[in-house]
């Protein structure tokens, strides 16, 4: 369990600036079993710039995917879609996921509607 709850003071690894690393950020990083940072926030901001104008949109070559279902843009690859009967109009629907029967599979317009129940 965490129990850090003071801010320490780091140095950047690459401009040698120290910068603070405040107790809810450690926590924060100690939730995700994250080590801690080595580079300054505008360090990290700068690398994860160059790297996502480098590379075609950050992390799209280890094949993670974010954003909405419609890929193709940034460098990743098309998202595979499925077809599905709504469970709720019977429409055909497709969906970012491969059916298979254990939960109700819904087109977007009766997602929506789902959703706003909840």
């Amino acid at each position: 369990m965490f129990t850090q709850t003071t801010d320490k003071t780091l140095t950047c690894a690459d401009c040698r600036q120290e910068f603070t690393f405040t107790a809810s950020e450690q926590q924060f990083f100690a939730d995700r079993q994250f080590s801690e940072p080595r580079r300054c926030p505008a360090c990290r901001a700068s690398r994860k710039a160059a790297r996502g104008s480098s590379e075609g949109g950050g992390y799209s070559a280890g094949g993670y995917s974010s954003g909405g279902y419609s890929a193709g843009g940034f460098g990743r690859p098309e998202r595979e879609m499925f077809s599905a009967t709504c469970s709720s109009c019977g429409r055909e629907a497709q969906v970012p996921f491969r059916p298979n029967g254990s939960k109700p599979v819904y087109c977007s317009d009766c997602f929506k509607t789902q959703r706003r129940s909840f």
